[in-house]
């Protein structure tokens, strides 16, 4: 069967390999339907993904049909049913595990990047990692567990519709933060140097945006929060710059949620840890309940599918959308590959 696989750095190619075996107990098998690009595809691809060896087929965002079941699994789960998928796994053992915070595992291996993903034609699962539903487009399905990883920050901050939370960064994963904190009736004020990606993030849920590159930054934020600064900020971009302007520009006895991996080393101020007696937390991945919210809001709420789907592609066509991709990086917010 055919698989996209990232073969080393900055060479991906459409190779054949073996199909999966019959699904075990308690596993299905999946006919792969649709697939996102991830940011860290993109990494992979560069050979900065420290966690990704290579040869490695990427895809973890999932929309996909049952094709056949193994025993042990729920009546639920039929032939012919469309899915998606929770790609990451969870060792049940570790400090994460034990304290019920399986998305955080010290041994969790996603699909895709600790080892292989579904940019392939078949993939076999367990059935405790499929979610679905009746009211979703598979588009809409490979769609839901990027935007998991946001509402998966907003659950970390604690958020509610008392907050005014600030968002670094209107990509594929901030769209998920707008979303997150819309879904609980927060002020969401969407933070880019993009103003199409700042007016995306409006239809995603912000309700104000700044432009930081023709904006003052912290002023228009003392003037949006009266001068008290906001009460959550959450960071997807992952440069030193806005993991600083967080701990800066908080409230005192603020919040702040980190989602993305600066760069570099990040030199802070530490007196603001202290004197505003911060919150700082890490956001890594996303629980069950966080799939199931993303999937009622995509279900209820109108949500701009269309236009955070850059570019759909076929499976021949991803390598050279994948290259095109990392040329250009700025210009995509999402790139999905349709196996039809």
């Amino acid at each position: 069967m055919k698989a996209i696989s990232i073969i080393e750095a900055n060479r991906c190619e459409l190779v054949d390999i073996p199909e999966p075996t019959a699904p075990g107990a308690g596993e299905v098998r999946l006919k792969v339907r649709q697939v996102g690009f991830c940011g860290s595809d993109l990494t992979s691809f560069r050979g900065l993904n420290p966690m990704v060896t290579y040869p490695r087929i990427p895809g973890h965002e999932i929309g996909a049909t049952i094709e056949s079941v193994g025993s042990d699994v729920p009546a639920q789960w039929k032939v012919g049913q469309n899915v998606l998928v929770s790609p990451y796994t969870s060792c049940g053992q570790c400090s994460a595990c034990k304290a019920g915070r399986f998305n955080a595992c010290r041994y969790n291996e996603t699909m895709g990047v600790q080892r292989d993903g579904a940019l392939t034609e078949y993939v076999n699962i367990p059935h405790e990692k499929l979610f679905t539903s009746d009211k979703l487009s598979l588009a809409e399905m490979a769609l839901v567990e990027p935007l998991t990883v946001g509402f998966h920050a907003v659950s970390r901050g604690e958020t509610t519709a008392e907050d005014t939370v600030v968002v670094f960064g209107c990509g594929a994963i901030g769209l998920g933060v707008i979303a997150g904190a819309y879904a609980r009736k927060a002020r969401v004020i969407a933070v880019d140097i993009d103003d199409e990606k700042l007016a995306l993030a409006k239809r995603c849920g912000a309700t104000d945006s700044i432009n930081s590159m023709t904006e003052s930054l912290h002023d228009r934020l003392q003037e949006m929060t009266n001068g008290e600064g906001p009460s959550l900020m959450i960071e997807a971009v992952g440069l030193p710059a806005t993991f600083k302007a967080c701990v800066e520009e908080v409230c005192f006895a603020g919040r702040v949620v980190y989602i993305g991996y600066a760069k570099a080393p990040v030199a802070y101020e530490t007196k603001f840890f202290v004197m505003k007696e911060l919150d700082i937390r890490g956001s890594r991945n996303a629980m069950p309940e966080d799939f199931e919210a993303v999937i009622a809001h995509l279900e209820n709420v109108a949500f701009p599918v269309d236009e955070v789907i850059s570019k759909t592609v076929s499976l021949e066509d991803a390598p050279s959308a994948l290259a095109a991709w990392s040329e250009n990086p700025s210009e995509i917010t999402k790139i999905h590959v349709t196996l039809d």
